[in-house]
């Protein structure tokens, strides 16, 4: 197994600025104020000697309330994980009452622990760490993380000790990736933690409560699954502060990161146009698409009626999606969602032949063959794939440029229903197909153009054509 690494300490003393370090991303948000980082995250280590796996967690200060509680669990928890735990401390600010309370709560728990000075950039390191030899810990190193300082030495010796990991651990994969969005408060990070059977992420009633997007990868009945948790999207009006507007980039980002994407709605607020604005996007990317009708219960069977008709009204255009109605609070319909998902998944990365689109394309001109164009028939030749996820299917024929848009959605239809690709969108290109016994000028040489003019203008006219003079 790899070695665990949990970065834990106050916050803003850096925790997210060594794990971009340490992980060579930018997966964490990074910003000058406590507080940024709320549920814990994973990530793989590199550069090192051996590979590991680092958590990054939220600040730690005692005493915390409210949303504060939540974030201090899920450190709480990383410590547990953890097989080695770096506790930062700011080595500009000196020792803070919190940092002795989390070497307690370290010992008490057994936990083997370095401690770690951060920004000590632009400061005498002995003095920065002179005021934390008071905590007595075994182990203790200065780094400045923003600028990499100490950062390689520090972490080759904390790995010293495990042992190598088996070569099989570096090619796992991630399985399907399952992307949660939505706009604030509608319950994602609620559902996240039904579908995992663990309080994975912090959970709060407040908008805005998840800012970055936590990977998490797991194991359900032997399929790899990774769920993505994402920051809500609302409208670009009233997304104000920097923060938020980094969150709202990283959540667009997973989007198109992800293989399929579950679309949580509030049934109770009903469906609003950021919903179709998202949904909009969710297509213009080309993920695999479940809809996901959140806090279905309680909800009175008029609430329920209504909610369908909109539905039906104003989902037209994701018409390939399937619709759950769940309650990610009490776990109603929740188990359902992974055949939809795994039904998405597997319709967007389907290999599609030749041969079977070509006998579909045919069957459907002869079923209902496209309108005349200026006395000339529309000609669709063949079919082939040209990609999946979403499926591309290119068709060749004569005068495509001209192919009604109502033409072309009945020909998406027909290769959805007889292929029977459900939860993904399918995108057709047509081709146009030129002449081969059309000789054009392209590629030839000014000499041979010339010639090729003077000859057609010299062209003697047939004696049948020649107009004969008039009488006078």
């Amino acid at each position: 197994m790899k070695p665990v690494i949990a970065l834990v300490g106050r916050p803003n003393v850096g925790k997210s600025t060594l794990f971009n370090r340490l992980t060579r991303s930018r997966d964490a948000l990074v910003a000058d104020f406590p507080g940024l980082t709320r549920d814990r995250k994973y990530g793989e280590g590199l550069g090192a000697s051996k590979p590991f796996i680092v958590i990054d967690t939220g600040g730690l200060e005692g005493g915390e309330q409210g949303i504060d509680f939540a974030m201090a669990s899920q450190s709480l928890q990383a410590m547990e994980e953890a097989d080695i735990v770096l506790l930062l401390v700011d080595g500009r600010a000196g020792l803070n009452p919190a940092d002795i309370q989390i070497v307690d709560h370290l010992r008490r728990n057994n936990k083997k622990a370095c401690l770690v000075v951060n920004k000590i950039d632009g400061i005498d390191e002995n003095v920065a760490n002179s005021d934390f030899y008071s905590l007595g810990m075994d182990t203790m190193f200065s780094i400045a993380a923003s600028q990499g300082r100490g950062v390689s030495s520090m972490i080759d010796y904390v790995l010293a000790d495990f042992p190598e990991p088996e070569a099989e651990e570096d090619r796992e994969e991630q399985g399907i990736r399952i992307a949660i969005a939505g706009r604030p408060n509608v319950g994602k990070s609620t559902l996240v933690n039904r579908m995992l059977g663990e309080d994975r992420v912090v959970v709060y009633d407040m908008p805005g409560t998840t800012r970055d997007s936590v990977y998490i990868p797991y194991e359900r009945h032997g399929e790899r699954y990774t769920l993505i948790d994402t920051a809500g999207i609302r409208r670009r009006g009233k997304t104000k502060e920097t923060v938020e507007k980094f969150s709202v980039v990283k959540s667009l980002t997973a989007i198109q990161d992800a293989n399929v994407v579950v679309m949580v709605i509030d049934a109770r607020d009903g469906i609003v146009d950021q919903d179709l604005h998202l949904l909009g996007y969710v297509l213009e990317t080309g993920r695999a698409l479940v809809i996901a009708l959140n806090k279905w219960d309680g909800m009175d069977l008029e609430q329920k009626d209504r909610v369908k008709s909109d539905i039906r009204r104003r989902f037209s255009f994701v018409d390939f999606a399937a619709i759950h109605f769940i309650s990610a609070l009490h776990g109603t319909g929740v188990g359902d969602l992974y055949k939809s998902i795994n039904k998405a998944y597997d319709s967007a990365r389907r290999k599609l032949s030749t041969n079977q689109l070509t006998r579909i394309l045919q069957d459907a001109v002869l079923d209902h063959s496209p309108s005349m164009i200026n006395g000339r028939r529309i000609k669709l030749k063949y079919a082939h794939t040209g990609g999946h996820n979403p499926p591309l299917i290119v068709i060749h024929g004569n005068q495509t440029d001209k192919l009604p848009a109502h033409y072309k959605r009945y020909l998406e239809k027909t290769f959805r229903d007889v292929l029977d690709l459900q939860g993904t969108p399918i995108r057709i290109e047509l081709r146009q197909d030129s002449n081969p016994y059309v000789k054009h000028e392209e590629g030839m040489s000014a000499q041979l153009i010339a010639q090729k003019r003077r000859i057609r203008n010299n062209r003697k006219v047939p004696a049948s054509r020649e107009k004969k003079p008039k009488r006078r």
